[in-house]
C-alpha cells in the first residue's frame, strides 16, 4: 500500500467504507422485509408517538400517571384517527363513482382531441372505477379472498397501537436503555442522537399533520367555490397524499384538474389548477418554512430519492415511512457533525 500515493490511499479506504456500509444497509433492508409483520408496527409505533407525544406530556405535566396518560392518549387517537378515516373513506366512497366518471369522460376528451394519447388515461380511469368498487363494498365476491391481508393488516394496526402505549409510557426507561448499551463514554452521545432522530421525527409528522389539514381545506373550499362534483373525495385525496410529499401533492393536483376538465370544462379546469398552484405555493414558502425549517431540513432530491427507494422496497407503506426515516438519518447525521467537527 505504500507504494501507492495518498490520494489512491484515501480513496481505496473510502471505498472500503462505502461497502462495508452499503453491505450493512443492504442486509438491513433485506431483514426488515423479511420480517415486515414485526417491523412495520413498530415504525408506525414511533411515528404515531412522535404526533401523540405533545399531547402525552401535557397529560403528564398535569400529574396523571404515566400509563393512565398513555391510554388517554390511545384512546384519543382511536377516537380521532377513527373518526377521520371514516370522514375520508365515506367522502371517497360517495364521490368516488363521479370522480371515476369524470376522470373517464377527461379521458374521452383528451383520445378525441389528441388521439391515442389519452387511451392510457381512459384505461386508469376504468381500473381506478373497478378499484374504488371494490373498496366501496360493491364487489363482495372478492371478500373472502382478502380475509387474510386484511386481517394482517388488522393485526399490524393494532401491534402498532400497543406500541405506542408502551413507548409513550416508557420513553424514559428506553432512554435509559440506550445509555446502558451505548459502548464505553458513548452514552451521551448515543442519547443525543436517539433525541435528535426523535425531534427531527415528531416535527415531520406534526408539521406534515397540519400541512395536510390547510392543503385539504384551502383545496376543497376551492372546488366547491368553482363547483366541481366530488369536492369532498378529492379534498380527502389532497389530505391523504400529503403524507407522500411532492408526489402526493402531483398526484391529487391532477385528478382534481382532470375532474373539474371533465365536468366544468377547460377554463374551470384552468381556475382549478390556478388554485392547486396557489396552494402549493403557498405551502412551499409559507407553511414548510414556518412549521419545518426548524426541525425537518430535507433537500427536495433528497426526499424525492427516499420516496423512490421507499417505493421499490415495501410499496405504498416505504412511500410512506421513507421520508421520516430519512429525517431521522440526517437528524443524527447533524448531531455527529455538529459533535466531531
Amino acid at each position: 500500500m505504500r507504494l501507492l500515493p495518498e490520494p489512491v490511499r484515501r480513496l481505496a479506504a473510502w471505498c472500503a467504507v462505502v461497502l462495508l456500509v452499503s453491505g450493512v444497509v443492504w442486509i438491513a433492508v433485506r431483514l426488515c422485509v423479511t420480517f415486515r409483520t414485526a417491523v412495520t408496527p413498530v415504525l408506525l409505533a414511533l411515528l404515531g408517538s412522535a404526533l401523540l407525544r405533545p399531547l402525552f406530556r401535557r397529560l403528564v405535566r398535569a400529574r396523571v400517571n404515566r400509563s393512565l396518560a398513555a391510554g388517554i392518549t390511545c384512546a384519543a387517537v382511536l377516537v380521532v384517527v377513527g373518526g377521520v378515516g371514516y370522514v375520508v373513506a365515506l367522502a371517497l366512497i360517495d364521490s368516488g363513482q363521479q370522480i371515476a366518471s369524470s376522470l373517464e369522460s377527461a379521458a374521452k376528451s383528451l383520445t378525441d382531441r389528441f388521439g391515442g394519447a389519452g387511451t392510457s388515461l381512459k384505461d386508469l380511469a376504468s381500473h381506478g372505477r373497478e378499484l374504488l368498487a371494490k373498496f366501496g363494498g360493491t364487489a363482495v365476491s372478492n371478500v373472502i379472498s382478502g380475509v387474510s391481508v386484511v386481517a394482517e393488516y388488522l393485526a399490524m394496526a393494532v401491534l402498532a397501537l400497543l406500541l405506542v402505549f408502551f413507548f409513550l409510557r416508557d420513553a424514559d426507561r428506553a432512554l435509559r436503555s440506550v445509555r446502558t448499551l451505548a459502548p464505553g463514554d458513548t452514552a451521551d452521545v448515543a442519547e443525543a442522537m436517539a433525541r435528535r432522530a426523535f425531534a427531527a421525527v415528531e416535527g415531520f409528522m406534526r408539521g406534515t399533520t397540519l400541512i395536510a389539514f390547510i392543503d385539504a381545506g384551502c383545496i376543497t373550499v376551492g372546488l366547491l367555490v368553482l363547483g366541481v362534483p366530488g369536492a369532498f373525495g378529492l379534498g380527502a385525496l389532497v389530505f391523504v397524499g400529503a403524507y407522500i410529499p411532492y408526489l402526493g401533492a402531483f398526484i391529487s393536483g391532477a385528478v382534481s384538474v382532470l375532474v373539474a376538465f371533465a365536468d366544468r370544462g377547460f377554463v374551470v379546469a384552468l381556475w382549478v389548477l390556478g388554485v392547486v398552484l396557489a396552494v402549493q405555493v403557498l405551502e412551499g414558502h409559507v407553511l414548510q418554512p414556518m412549521i419545518q425549517s426548524r426541525t425537518v431540513q430535507l433537500h427536495p432530491a433528497a426526499v424525492l430519492l427516499a420516496i423512490t427507494a421507499g417505493a421499490s422496497v415495501a410499496g405504498i407503506v416505504g412511500m410512506l415511512l421513507a421520508v421520516p426515516l430519512t429525517a431521522a438519518a440526517f437528524g443524527i447525521a447533524h448531531e455527529l457533525r455538529e459533535r466531531y467537527t
